[in-house]
């Protein structure tokens, strides 16, 4: 060691600095770096004691970093001042003028503060690094004018090398730091991508959360963490996805708001801000009553809503219970970006489910759909193959009685709710594993698996029949409804779905001919109607193809100064097998399956045929009404097509018109009126055929461009024997409307004279002519008008 007075030759003072040089390259810590330089000039340059301080951010306080004395092993030895300002003392002053110091005897410095052990001699040099402050290195020893211009230049030259040093290693840490930075930020991208590309494409959410989960816990310390979907409609918080302790737990739980209202979860979905808090602020939100104490005191915890839709808000929440891990903005930064993904996820998944919920489940009532009835048919004749034991089901099929009455007495909105009032009557009749479905309109199917026989059928009817017969108040209105149901049982593996909600069906249309409120179970006799209807339709295609149809043609004529004005066309079908074959047998069957577009337009093109074979052969012009039905008027391509056959067959304007039931009457009514529109160029006339058997035209008849009313033939049969006051008030809606008016049925005298008497311009009937072939239709024709309608 170097005396303690001072250092005699450079070439000692040279011998430390190398030293000192060479030590400073191999260290790069700096807590090591601080300790080396402390203890080595306490031990090499015979000081008392060594401190080094490193100035703040903002050079405001100088920091003690390291220290060393003689008596660092005597327990009373210790630095005081181990913050001390710049403004202040001798380090200050260094600190300040960026000069070192050096005082003989600081008792008589005023700049000097004593520390718990005073000395007498000091030295101060700074620590600078191109022109920035870094600290200063304090010496001080218990003699006067101890310290030699030696120590200085050593000392001044070991705080250069320090300083460089220092700059050294906050650089390489910084850069350290930078990358590390710069690598956490691309992990951090590339997991935020991921989250982003599992909720968009993830199908599953709880596959979702679980990889969700595995992303989170990388990036953020997620030992517990959940997500909750709270319900506004019924106040109820669902927790989705539950990890504690890093553990998976069954989630699904369902929290109501009396229980969730004192809860942090549900203080920041009422307030829709996030909150980040340490313990500390966590027990003041407490004391505050903003919420309670629910199971342990978290260390830090951090919670962000979301809000998915109207019906839907959502909450994530982590918490840590470690006082090594707190959360921060950052965390707060990350957490939220993820609730917005969470939220988008969900949205997808709750739109997903409403659209596969619309897609098999009836809008109105909520019930299943036809499409899911004849799947959970289909899944239950399955089994049968399955059973050890043979197994029924059985399925009701029920339409409800006088419903369209009221539809069109009271409105769409009252039969709605009517409807509704009857599926709940009904759900509270019948079993929870029952499938109760809407099939259209007032037509429901229930079925009804694993049943024991027919006795426990029979007892669900009883529920159902009286469920139904309760009187319900609809609107200020008491309505009281009936249902007629039809059954049918399957116990076969060969037994089909769609071939089980036929003959149910078949059931039905036989209770319903029965009476109101019957019930009849499928048999023999209805499964031989059943297979003649399919007969039928199998052999519809087949008879359009081969023209198998043929159109009878009833004049229609005026009653003042009788001649026929037009015949309305009626279709024959002379069936290769079955020979002439009614259009109450196939008409109704084609209706149902769809097959009457394509007869409707077979029939236009035969009729239109037959109109341009009378008039090549120089007979008079004659208008001809052909029967359609309404499904022709949801597609403005008719038009196109009955333009075609005016155009291909040459006809004059007004020669080939169209006749359209009451009870098929359209619903899209701007649509239709385009179309009705759209085929007056060519002078096509739209007949309202069986005029007053319902209420429904009455809406229609001032919107629908309509031509022609018919009255129904069963309000003429009674014109024989009294007067018809429903006859009356059809003649005088017509005239306000300004439409004309034929009256069907015609066959005795007296009711041609009582129409003509109540103004009544052209009649249809017997009286005149059943439906007549082509030939015998023109031959009567010229036989009985001399001036055929001018067109």
């Amino acid at each position: 060691m170097l005396s303690h007075k001072k250092l005699e030759s450079k070439t000692e003072q040279l011998s430390i600095i190398n030293q000192f040089s060479s030590s400073l390259l191999q260290i790069t810590q700096l807590d090591e770096l601080f300790d080396y330089v402390t203890s080595q000039v306490v031990s090499r340059l015979g000081f008392v004691d060594c401190v080094i301080y490193l100035s703040d951010e903002h050079s405001e306080y100088l920091e003690e970093v390291a220290s060393m004395g003689l008596s660092h092993q005597n327990t009373n030895y210790q630095i005081t001042q181990t913050r001390i300002p710049i403004a202040q003392g001798i380090t200050g002053y260094v600190a300040r003028t960026r000069k070192a110091f050096v005082s003989a005897d600081v008792s008589n410095e005023p700049k000097y503060i004593a520390d718990s052990r005073p000395a007498l001699s000091e030295l101060c040099v700074p620590l600078i690094y191109e022109e920035q402050l870094l600290g200063v290195i304090d010496c001080e020893h218990p003699e006067q004018n101890y310290f030699t211009d030696g120590h200085l230049q050593i000392l001044s030259t070991v705080a250069h090398l320090l300083s460089a040093k220092i700059n050294q290693v906050r650089t390489l840490n910084h850069l350290t730091q930078t990358v590390e930075q710069l690598n956490q930020a691309q992990l951090l991208e590339k997991s935020l991508l991921k989250i982003a590309n599992i909720a968009y494409q993830s199908e599953d959410l709880d596959a979702f959360y679980d990889d969700l989960y595995l992303i989170i816990n990388s990036q953020l310390p997620a030992e517990n963490f959940f997500i909750g979907l709270y319900d506004k409609q019924i106040d109820v918080l669902e927790i989705s996805y539950l990890i504690e302790s890093e553990v998976k737990c069954n989630a699904s739980q369902k929290v109501s708001k009396a229980q969730l209202k004192d809860t942090a979860s549900y203080f920041i979905i009422n307030s829709a801000r996030p909150l980040l808090c340490n313990h500390q602020e966590f027990e003041q939100h407490i004391a505050s009553g903003d919420f309670k104490m629910v199971g342990r005191s978290p260390r830090s915890w951090l919670g962000v809503p979301f809000t998915v839709n109207t019906q839907y808000q959502g909450v994530i929440v982590i918490q840590s219970y470690r006082n090594n891990k707190a959360f921060n903005r950052h965390h707060l930064s990350i957490l939220t970006y993820i609730s917005r993904q969470v939220s988008m996820a969900i949205d997808r998944q709750l739109s997903r489910q409403a659209l596969e919920h619309r897609a098999l489940h009836d809008e109105l009532t909520g019930l299943a759909n036809r499409y899911l009835l004849l799947e959970r048919i289909k899944h239950a004749i399955l089994s049968h193959e399955r059973a050890s034991e043979p197994n029924l089901h059985c399925l009701l099929y029920l339409d409800l009685d006088r419903f369209k009455s009221i539809n069109d007495a009271l409105g769409h909105d009252v039969g709605d709710h009517f409807l509704i009032a009857i599926v709940n009557a009904i759900q509270s009749s019948i079993r929870r594993t029952d499938t109760f479905a809407r099939l259209g309109g007032d037509e429901f199917a229930i079925f009804m698996e694993n049943v024991q026989d027919k006795q426990q059928v029979e007892t669900a009817l009883e529920r159902i029949n009286s469920a139904i017969a309760k009187p319900l108040h609809i609107d200020g209105h008491i309505l009281q409804a009936s249902g007629s149901i039809g059954v049918a049982f399957t116990n076969e593996a060969t037994d089909s779905a769609i071939g089980l909600l036929q003959q149910a069906d078949a059931a039905m249309y036989e209770a319903k001919s029965s009476g109101r409120g019957r019930v009849r179970y499928f048999n023999n006799a209805m499964r031989k109607k059943l297979k003649r209807q399919a007969d039928i339709e199998n052999d519809l295609q087949h008879g359009i193809k081969n023209d198998e149809f043929e159109l009878y043609f009833q004049p229609i004529f005026t009653l003042n100064q009788p001649h026929i004005v037009s015949f309305e066309a009626l279709v024959r079908w002379h069936h290769p097998k079955a020979g002439l074959v009614s259009p109450d047998d196939f008409i109704p069957i084609a209706e149902h399956t769809g097959q009457i577009i394509d007869l409707d337009l077979h029939l236009l093109h035969v009729a239109a045929a037959q109109l341009q074979q009378w008039r090549r052969a120089g007979n008079p012009t004659i208008r001809i009404t052909v029967n359609v039905s309404s499904r022709h008027f949801a597609s403005l391509d008719f038009v196109d097509f009955m333009r075609s056959l005016y155009i291909k067959y040459q006809l004059p304007n007004g020669t080939l018109c169209l006749e359209i039931t009451e009870s098929g009457l359209i619903e899209n009514l701007t649509l239709a009126t385009r179309i009705i529109h759209g085929l007056a160029p060519l002078g096509v006339k739209l007949y309202l055929d069986d005029f007053g058997t319902g209420y429904s035209a009455l809406g229609y008849l001032h919107q629908l461009p309509i031509h022609t009313l018919k009255i129904d033939k069963s309000f003429i049969d009674k014109l024989t024997n009294k007067e018809n006051p429903l006859v009356d008030a059809i003649l005088s809606l017509a005239e306000s409307l300004k439409l004309n008016v034929v009256a069907e049925g015609i066959e005795n005298p007296k009711q041609w004279a009582l129409l003509k008497r109540k103004g009544c311009q052209l009649g249809q009937g017997y009286l005149v002519s059943k439906p007549l072939p082509a030939q015998k239709a023109m031959a009567l024709l010229i036989k009985h008008t001399e001036v055929a309608l001018s067109i």
